[in-house]
């Protein structure tokens, strides 16, 4: 039975926002910040990574137009290249990329977490939760809890996401609104210093700036996957376009909006030293009972990305296992609970192990990075070959076109590669294991293809 197209245009723009905006506005400006050493390059990275964000945006709206079918974001590596290739990549996605990044999130939802709860002496050693060790367990245990709740099946229903999403909106929106007209005094120490960390020598400026970039890219990443939706979107030549260009539009204004709030509360040097700036400044605004309840709204947020994944991922194992690339076990679901329960098992020690072996957000920053713009710059680059085939057999493609070809595809994957390397450079080991993941994916693919039946 084939998916009948149901999203239309508004709902397009929706699902490209919710996949954009995630909690990483709410963590990532402070590493943007230290990185690139002064107010102008601090910007200057959110707006070059809104515009690259957008480049590929259009890139992978035409991808997703020409390719409207399920699963397409891999799908179209394998046929612009070979399966093989395909399931590397994937693997690599699901086995490093997916678990990262899920450990991530947890890291920051267990920073937010702790910030709520405060100092409940003498129940609760704030000190010691505040260490890496503290913060890793609070993770773990949100990890173990969701992992319980979803595997006696009990699972976020759309509703609950969508409100997740809207909340999450709601505090950029209103956070940004108060601090630009906030008139009080907001913080003791505001130095609004143009240039203060820079020494000079361009070679460590741009190298500060390209790692700035990283961050930028982890918060403004997600429009891609929008490909996997081309099957259900309505008029896809027209609305798949259109939805992720304004998404990514009204997405990148509202970053922009927040990060110039923050700026007017806290200055640089105070966005340099905020770890949790969105809790510092409600506690500027509203005080340290406002500063806990924006802690506990970021923290549910997190919480329901991190349940969306859960769901997701598992899904993927058994789309993999279906095409017998991974042992059959991954296909396995209880009947009753709808659960695959081994399938979340796996999930959850790979989640764990990120947590338990990366010292810091930071750290696990730099392996998400590495692997992801990788994988984005090798489905992007798939537009080059449909556009040769095109050419080629003469066919014509009256669907959307990205203006402006090969400039702004060559432009976007290139900006993916420099910031990928820079992550690599800062984590040689982290980046070393990743590839060894990835090239152990050919010899498993031609394994399980091979035994799997």
């Amino acid at each position: 039975m084939s998916i009948k197209p149901k999203l239309g245009l508004f709902d397009t723009i929706a699902v490209v926002i919710s996949l954009i905006i995630g909690i990483g506005i709410f963590r990532t400006p402070s590493i943007v910040a230290r990185n690139t050493g002064s107010v102008e390059l601090f910007f200057i990275a959110w707006i070059i990574g809104g515009i690259i964000c957008l480049l590929g945006g259009l890139v992978f709206a035409e991808i997703g137009a020409r390719k409207p079918f399920p699963g397409a974001y891999y799908k179209v590596v394998s046929e612009a290249y070979n399966p093989v290739f395909a399931f590397m990549i994937n693997w690599l996605g699901i086995i490093v990329t997916s678990g990262a990044a899920f450990a991530a999130v947890s890291l920051i939802a267990s920073e937010y977490l702790i910030h709520a709860i405060g100092d409940i002496q003498p129940y609760i050693n704030y000190d010691l939760l505040l260490t890496i060790s503290g913060k890793k367990t609070v993770a773990l245990f949100i990890v173990l809890l969701l992992f319980l709740i979803n595997y006696i099946g009990i699972k976020c229903g759309a509703i609950f996401l969508n409100l997740i999403t809207t909340l999450k909106i709601l505090i950029i929106v209103l956070l940004s609104i108060i601090s630009l007209i906030y008139s009080g005094n907001p913080t003791s120490n505001i130095e609004h210093n143009s240039i203060n960390n820079l020494d000079g020598n361009i070679f460590s400026i741009l190298f500060g700036f390209f790692l700035g970039l990283r961050a930028v890219f982890f918060t403004v990443g997600g429009y891609q996957l929008t490909i996997n939706l081309a099957a259900d979107v309505k008029n896809q030549q027209k609305n798949l376009p259109r939805g992720i260009i304004i998404g990514v539009i009204v997405s990148m204004g509202l970053y922009i909006l927040i990060n110039i709030g923050y700026y007017k509360l806290l200055g640089f040097e105070g966005i340099c030293k905020s770890e949790l700036i969105a809790a510092d400044i409600a506690n500027i605004i509203f005080g340290n009972f406002g500063g806990r309840i924006t802690s506990i709204i970021i923290f549910i947020s997190a919480i329901g990305f991190m349940n969306a994944s859960i769901i997701y991922t598992p899904r993927a194992y058994y789309a993999m296992a279906s095409d017998r690339v991974l042992p059959k076990i991954f296909m396995k679901i209880n009947e009753k609970k709808q659960v695959q329960e081994f399938g979340l098992f796996f999930m959850f020690i790979l989640v764990s192990f990120f947590i338990l072996t990366m010292e810091s957000f930071e750290k696990i920053l730099n392996v998400i990075m590495f692997n992801d713009l990788l994988s984005i710059a090798v489905v992007a680059s798939v537009i080059f070959i449909l556009r040769y085939r095109e050419s080629k057999n003469n066919i014509t493609w009256d669907g959307f076109k990205l203006p402006l070809y090969p400039v702004f595809p060559i432009i976007f994957i290139l900006f993916l590669l420099l910031v990928s390397i820079r992550a690599f450079y800062e984590d040689i080991i982290g980046g070393s294991l990743s590839i060894v993941v990835f090239l152990l994916g050919y010899p498993l693919y031609k394994i399980l293809n091979k035994s799997v039946k």
